[in-house]
This record gives C-alpha cells, sequence and structure tokens, in this order.
C-alpha cells in the first residue's frame, strides 16, 4: 500500500478547508437552534442563514438574496430547477439539453421523455464543444427549458453561457435557462446577471466545503413548483429544516474560492498544463481529448490509446495517485463515457482515458511525482496489451 496520497479528482470531490470546518463547528455544537424558531437562542442561527445566503449571492452576482435557495447537493439542485419550471408551465413539453451533461441532468431528461416530453440532445464537436447552429435550429415556440452545463465534469470544457442565453432569448424570450455550475464553482467567475442565466446550481464538495450541500439560484422572473412539501422554509422552494452548519460551510468555502480565483486559473492552470505537456511529450499513445477547446484551469482529459483505464488507474492506486476516468456518479459502470462518445473520441482510446483535476492544495512536487511515474505505468500497461502491431504503428508514426 502505498505511503503517499496524491489527490487529483478534485472534480469528483475536494478535500474540506480547514477554515471551513473551522467555522461550521461552532453550529454542530454549542449553537445548534432551529434558524426559524422565535426564541432568542435561535437568532445566531437565523443570522448565519441570512449571512450565508447573502456570500452566495455574491458569489454567483444574483440580484437579490431572495433568489437563492439552498438545497443538499448539484443533483438536487437540477432536478428543482428542471421539475420546478416544468411543473409550473405544464403546457410546454419541449425540453432541450446536452449529450454531454451530467447524469443529474441527462438521467431527468430520459426520465421525463417517457412521461410524453419532446427532448432534442444537442451534439458536440470532437473538442467537445456545443453545437450552437444545432442549438439555435431546436428552440421552438413551447420550448419551455433548456439545460446545459457551464463547464464539463469530464473533459473541463467551457460552454459560453453568455451566447447560448442570447440564442435562446433572441428565439424565444419565455424559455428558460438552467445551467449546471458547479464544475465552474471556485475556478472561474460566475456571473448569472451578465451571463442570462435564470436558473443555476452548484454544490459545495466541488469547492472544499463538505458533502451534503448545495444552493439552486432561480432569478427573480422566473416561477418553480416544488419538490420537496412541507414547512415554509426557503420561501416555500424547499421545505426542511436548514443545514446550517453546512450551509455556513459552504459560504466560508465561497469566500476562500473567490479569494483564491487568481491563483486558480494561474498557479492551479499552470500545473495543469505542465502535467498535461509532459504527458503528451514523454508517452507517445497518449492523447489529448479536448484539443484546443476552452476548459477550466483544473481539468485536463487524456486518452492512452489501445490500453484499458482502469489498469491504469489501478497502477496509479498502488502508487498513492488518484485520478478517474471519468464522472464519480457513472464509475460502476463498464461503458465507456458517454461525453467521450458525443465527441467521437476513438475507440483506441476512450477506454484508456484519465481525467485529472486538480486543487488549490496541488503542488508541484505532487505533479512531478506523477510525471515520473506515469510512463512506467503505461509502458507496463501497453505491454500486456493485445494490440501490439497497432502500438507500434503508432510509435513509429509519432518518433
Amino acid at each position: 500500500m502505498a505511503n503517499k496520497l496524491i489527490y487529483l479528482d478534485n472534480n469528483a470531490t475536494t478535500k474540506v478547508d480547514e477554515k471551513v470546518l473551522e467555522v461550521m463547528l461552532p453550529y454542530l455544537k454549542e449553537e445548534y437552534a432551529n434558524p426559524s424558531s422565535i426564541y432568542s437562542f435561535s437568532r445566531k442561527s437565523s443570522n448565519a442563514l441570512k449571512e450565508a445566503r447573502g456570500v452566495i449571492k455574491d458569489f454567483v452576482n444574483a440580484k437579490d438574496e431572495k433568489e437563492i435557495i439552498f438545497t443538499s447537493c448539484g443533483s438536487e439542485s437540477a432536478n428543482l430547477a428542471i421539475r420546478g419550471v416544468l411543473n409550473y408551465n405544464k403546457n410546454k413539453k419541449h425540453i432541450i439539453t446536452s449529450k454531454v451533461e451530467h447524469p443529474c441532468v441527462l438521467n431527468v431528461y430520459q426520465a421525463l421523455e417517457k412521461q410524453g416530453y419532446n427532448v432534442d440532445y444537442i451534439g458536440v464537436n470532437a473538442n467537445g464543444e456545443l453545437n450552437l447552429e444545432e442549438l439555435d435550429l431546436a428552440i421552438k415556440d413551447d420550448t419551455a427549458l433548456v439545460s446545459i452545463m457551464w463547464a464539463n465534469n469530464e473533459t473541463g470544457v467551457i460552454n459560453p453561457i453568455g451566447k447560448i442565453s442570447e440564442i435562446i432569448k433572441s428565439k424565444n424570450k419565455d424559455t428558460k435557462l438552467f445551467v449546471d455550475g458547479v464544475q465552474v464553482a471556485g475556478k472561474i467567475p460566475i456571473d448569472v446577471q451578465a451571463n442570462g442565466v435564470d436558473l443555476l446550481g452548484i454544490s459545495g464538495h466541488k469547492f472544499h466545503a463538505p458533502k451534503g450541500v448545495g444552493a439552486l439560484y432561480v432569478n427573480s422572473k422566473t416561477m418553480i413548483t416544488p419538490l420537496i412539501i412541507g414547512g415554509h422554509q426557503e420561501r416555500g422552494k424547499r421545505a426542511g429544516t436548514e443545514n446550517v452548519p453546512y450551509i455556513v460551510g459552504m459560504a466560508e468555502a465561497a469566500k476562500l474560492a473567490q479569494d483564491s480565483l487568481h491563483y486558480e486559473m494561474t498557479e492551479v492552470k499552470r500545473l495543469r498544463d505542465k502535467l498535461e505537456s509532459n504527458i503528451l511529450s514523454k508517452i507517445y499513445n497518449a492523447r489529448l481529448n479536448t484539443g484546443v477547446a476552452n476548459r477550466v484551469p483544473n481539468t485536463t482529459n487524456i486518452g492512452f490509446e489501445y490500453i484499458e483505464g482502469e489498469l491504469i488507474l489501478l497502477h496509479l492506486s498502488d502508487l498513492g495517485i488518484c485520478a478517474s476516468s471519468g464522472s464519480a456518479c457513472t464509475s460502476g459502470s463498464l461503458e465507456p463515457s458517454h461525453v467521450l462518445r458525443a465527441m467521437n473520441v476513438p475507440f483506441t482510446a476512450i477506454h484508456g482515458s484519465i481525467r485529472w483535476s486538480l486543487s488549490r492544495y496541488t503542488t508541484e512536487d505532487e505533479i512531478d511525482y506523477v510525471i515520473d511515474k506515469l510512463p512506467s505505468i503505461i509502458e507496463k500497461a501497453t505491454s500486456i496489451s493485445p494490440y501490439q502491431k497497432e502500438l507500434q504503428a503508432l510509435k513509429d508514426l509519432r518518433k
């Protein structure tokens, strides 16, 4: 068993920042009151909830604190946004998404399709970039909702959300745009107003808050029907006593992430690029699956041709290196990534593709260690590949 841990799977989850844990502890111990109670003991919890809502409002640049709904995770935010809009607009049966969305969106759309909704799934090019012309042609008079992720969880490819919003609103001003913002939170600036976003979901555990807390932005002109019905919490949009310690933690994580944006976009990107360029230069059967596409600064997706990704991950794990072959939400599947399939990544590389996702905790020494150890891992995997002729031809081609 490896003694060290090098964690390069931050798109799956992140470590909780110590400062986040510190601000949470009082609300797990002495300040345990229900924020909805009227006695003075509950006042600190109530005020903390209000302050956290203001922080998340600023984090996404919403206009009003009332536009922020606290949820349990990104998946709940997506379900509340999608089903909430559609349940409020029952007469509209056309919806649009992309072929590369996270399962929390794609699986909801597929379920809705079985319930009679007409769904268009927009394709992407070989770099993973959305086909905007296809999106433009798909919008109809009865299109209720378009769901497009801001950045892809497997490739890091950033979608031009402002441009997408312009296309939608120019064709049908009543069509709502839900953006899965889970993979951009803490990596690039989020501005829902400037980009014409109607609804946006985030999840705390992707930017160094704990698992089990998220938020949904819903602009004041967008009406939704709640999924969870009960008490008056979250202005009747999401019943259930608010998880104050985790909400406070997510707000602190958002402040820390905002302060670290420049570091994320410069130093984390530099380390990502160093890892990427060294892999591509040292390993002849490596290919960058996203090409020149604009990506979040922490993510790269590299295919290793004619070998199995699971074998690579096992060898990496033996050395204490954590990476991923795709979304953690689909890691139990033997099917190749739906994202890479939509990008038409060659069959020679799709099963051998690895996602590397860094964080502000990633160090130069860790990247150097991976660069040093990975070539021998790939060499070991290629030596037992049944495609020796193809590998030799590829090696000769790339000399």
